[in-house]
């Protein structure tokens, strides 16, 4: 590489500092811009497995991801009384032990934070207002820093990227819903859940509670199907309302009680369940990766181990490329294409089977729970489906080349 080449990240989750250490491994100057005041906390478990597990060990940090594995046993189905009526294992919802890794978001995002933060500058609490392309570099306007002009944009901010909309343009056009919204909150774990979750269902809703690594915390889950909703994304009375309007009515198993813990909660998530698909990721100096580019939905397991495998593909191909980041681009696609596609399809799977369409289906599942021979089976090829689409992908060893 000729020159040292200055990259700015939009978004310092998953994504973003998982690209940083890439990076700023292979001789790039790296800046990361996240819009929160600093690490987001809360969130839901993050599946890692497959290809993003090798990442993981050429990181340095395989070891420390897995101590701080949930150490999920399994989920519970209740009925409105709160008897269970049936058990899924780990293994059971895709999860192989000793290979696949269940982590909390805000513990994996906090490890890359730690990796990074002592060779990547981080700017939080600002993000980007413009964007403006030169011959020889991008010029970007902030909320509230100085205008800079770095070498390369990457946009790694999530479902709704800002870094998207305003190169590529407005998020509707490349959004595929699925028709359904999900809210995550932390709760204190009065069930005295111990590694495992609950989940009670009725045609169309979910209602969950999990707890996985501290014990005195829990988080507590709705999951429903709806038609499009219009909501501001920064306002969560608004959202909480959404939510009590939907479920209020619904009066089984904890379902009052969570309601009453949501309208205090303080770490919070709500958004529709959908997925990304662009035509291409890369538009000159600009590039995405993650849910920004692929989201294969919240739902899916998938999309930890998208933006693990994407950062290391995308810096690799720019240390591969030394610098010529349309050579590099265009490698990163078609490394990662088909291995995305592949995982959007598990993402479409899962997203369909969070939810019941009807009683008929919600008894036919509780029946088969009955019956482990006939679950096991139908599991196993879940499994071998989901393992197949984590390992479609043949990782290079960037850092063996010139």
């Amino acid at each position: 590489m000729k020159q040292k080449l200055s990259v700015l990240i939009s978004g310092a989750s998953i994504a973003g500092p998982a690209l940083a250490h890439w990076l700023h491994r292979f001789g790039f100057d790296v800046t990361v811009i996240e819009r929160a005041p600093a690490l987001r906390s809360g969130g839901y478990g993050v599946d890692i497995r497959g290809a993003a597990i090798s990442v993981l060990k050429r990181m340095g940090i395989l070891d420390q991801v897995r101590t701080a594995d949930t150490r999920m046993k399994g989920v519970y189905f209740v009925n409105d009384e709160g008897k269970i009526l049936g058990k899924l294992s780990e293994a059971s919802l895709g999860n192989q032990q000793g290979m696949d890794i269940e982590i909390m978001r805000e513990d994996l995002s906090s490890i890359l934070y730690e990796l990074t933060k002592d060779n990547v500058e981080y700017i939080w609490g600002d993000s980007i207002t413009s964007i403006h392309e030169t011959e020889t570099g991008v010029e970007v306007q902030f909320t509230y820093s100085q205008p800079r002009t770095f070498n390369l944009i990457i946009g790694a901010d999530g479902i709704h990227s800002n870094v998207r909309n305003l190169t590529f343009g407005v998020e509707e056009q490349f959004k595929r819903t699925l028709g359904c919204y999900i809210s995550i909150f932390n709760l204190e774990n009065y069930l005295n859940l111990d590694h495992s979750q609950m989940l009670f269902t009725v045609p169309g809703k979910t209602v969950g509670m999990y707890s996985s690594n501290d014990h005195a915390e829990a988080k507590a889950m709705f999951l429903f199907k709806s038609e499009s909703l219009k909501f501001d994304r920064n306002n969560q009375e608004e959202q909480k309302e959404l939510i009590n309007k939907d479920f209020e009515e619904l009066s089984g198993w904890e379902t009052s009680r969570l309601l009453e813990k949501l309208k205090e909660s303080t770490e919070f998530y709500f958004d529709e369940i959908c997925q990304i698909h662009m035509p291409t990721w890369s538009k000159g100096r600009i590039s995405l990766i993650g849910d920004a580019a692929y989201c294969p939905s919240p739902l899916s397991g998938q999309g930890t181990s998208l933006a693990l495998v994407g950062a290391y593909v995308l810096a690799g191909e720019l240390k591969a490329a030394h610098g010529d980041y349309n050579k590099a681009f265009i490698s990163y696609e078609n490394e990662m294409r088909n291995f995305v596609e592949k995982n959007q399809k598990i993402g479409l799977l899962t997203a369909g089977g969070m939810i019941e369409k009807s009683n008929f289906k919600i008894l036919l599942r509780n029946l088969m729970l009955r019956f482990p021979i006939v679950m096991n089976i139908m599991f196993k090829m879940i499994t071998k489906m989901i393992t197949k689409a984590a390992n479609e992908i043949e990782l290079k060893d960037y850092e063996s080349e010139d």
